[in-house]
């Protein structure tokens, strides 16, 4: 295996996890990493792996929820010829290959429960058989599991066997969110602008500016870093960062607060400079500086209309609209948002 991604970042969140990792990376304790789609848990499985004395043998890959179950077995215990219609010849699974080695089950808490017993097995005797075999086989593979689902509620909702749950939960790693740790984007940026610039063989990118930078930090990240990856390949492709977090912007507009027609004069004239649309005409109408004065009445709106109902409760108001803290305070800063008289004080 080539060298894995770095985990970049300078959030405390990222700093733990580096951390942890130095401590663990010899272990082969069985590890368990959580976090959203996109957080880069098979990189810090990567980076585990390359740290630690297996780093020369195996690492081997599954995704648990790519396969169904019938398939999944196999891949993982192998077979033998003849075990079924259509095998042929003998395979190999993959905790005969990560011997040694590493074995990572990504996606571990999609793995229905029939095959959860079965992998279980293999944990507590460190042995399996592959299909079709009567003979044991011994199994010395680092277990390394990833998951997006809350596997505690899966064991509580009977999605997931709890005996299973406590032996390959013996490490936890959890990535935050990107949108919880938004100082980890600068350093990304720069690290993926110098990386797929390379990649594409183009110039390298500017920075983006300031503007630039303020909207990406305020940006939600559903897709967290994977998201922000795909981003920065579009703007080294087109060359254009404001036409690229526009379109990020855009995209999380509430459907909900379209206006109608009749509105529209008066909407456009509000977003343009007083009196523009009657001095210049109708080439004063630049889509770009209407979207982004459209974006910004209706994120005050929204914000000012949840902290309002939330009796500016920021922590709840925070969870509603589903960002961090630290860009809630920036929003209210930056759109100059007060709380009313009677709360001032109470808010001091």
């Amino acid at each position: 295996m080539s060298i894995p991604l770095p985990i970049i970042g300078v959030s405390q969140a990222i700093k733990s996890i580096k951390e942890l990792i130095k401590h663990v990376a010899d272990t082969a304790l069985n590890i368990v990493i959580t976090g959203e789609s996109g957080v880069g848990k098979e990189v810090v499985a990567q980076n585990l792996y390359f740290n630690s004395n297996r780093k020369n043998k195996p690492f081997i890959k599954i995704n648990c929820a790519a396969l169904p179950d019938g398939l999944l077995e196999s891949e993982l215990f192998g077979y033998e010829r003849g075990a079924f219609t259509g095998a042929d010849q003998r395979k190999k699974g993959k905790f005969k290959l990560a011997h040694k080695g590493v074995l990572f089950l990504d996606e571990i808490g999609d793995m229905t429960l029939s095959l959860q017993s079965k992998l279980l097995h293999v944990l507590q005797s460190g042995e399996f058989s592959p299909l079709g075999s009567e003979k044991d086989i011994k199994t010395d593979a680092w277990i390394i599991a990833a998951t997006n689902h809350n596997l505690e509620q899966a064991v509580k909702n009977g999605k997931f066997r709890e005996d299973l749950y406590y032996r390959l939960n013996i490490i936890k790693f959890y990535i935050t969110p990107l949108r919880d740790r938004p100082e980890d984007i600068p350093p990304l940026i720069e690290y993926y602008i110098e990386k797929y610039s390379n990649h594409f063989n183009t110039d390298k990118l500017l920075k983006p500016s300031k503007k630039v930078m303020d909207s990406l930090l305020a940006y939600h990240w559903p897709g967290n870093v994977r998201e922000l990856q795909n981003v920065l390949k579009r703007v080294i492709i087109l060359k254009d960062w404001e036409e690229v977090v526009n379109e990020l912007n855009s995209s999380i507009l509430p459907t909900s607060l379209a206006v109608k027609q009749s509105d529209e004069s008066s909407i456009i004239s509000d977003l343009l400079d007083p009196g523009s649309l009657e001095t210049k005409g109708l080439e004063s109408l630049s889509l770009k500086i209407i979207k982004k004065k459209a974006l910004g009445r209706i994120e005050k709106e929204v914000i000012s209309y949840v902290l309002g109902k939330t009796g500016w409760n920021r922590s709840k108001a925070c969870k509603i609209l589903k960002i961090s803290y630290k860009t809630l305070l920036y929003k209210i800063t930056d759109l100059k948002l007060e709380p009313p008289s009677n709360l001032k004080r109470k808010l001091s």
